[in-house]
């Protein structure tokens, strides 16, 4: 029997308590949107945010959907380049 693995669903939206909220300093971060992750990246993203953890979270992965606005998100591709930072 020849068993092939489903393609892999992208990882859902964490919960968002407000939009008007950056508890994690997500909005000063933003200009790492299209660049490639890296632990280095992250570090400085996380310190230069003031977020208390970071997450990063890729294709295919399971991450559960506690909010924790002090936690920085951050969603990258296949490749590694991020897509989007938010609160999490």
């Amino acid at each position: 029997m020849n068993q092939t693995n489903p393609p892999r669903e992208p990882a859902p939206e964490p919960p968002r308590v407000s939009s008007g909220e950056d508890v994690c300093g997500a909005s000063r971060v933003q200009d790492r949107v299209g660049r490639r992750y890296d632990e280095a990246l992250g570090e400085s993203m996380r310190e230069q945010s003031g977020a208390g953890t970071l997450r990063v979270m890729r294709p295919g992965h399971a991450y559960t959907l506690e909010y924790r606005e002090d936690r920085l998100n951050v969603r990258v591709d296949e490749n590694e380049v991020i897509t989007d930072i938010g609160c999490g």
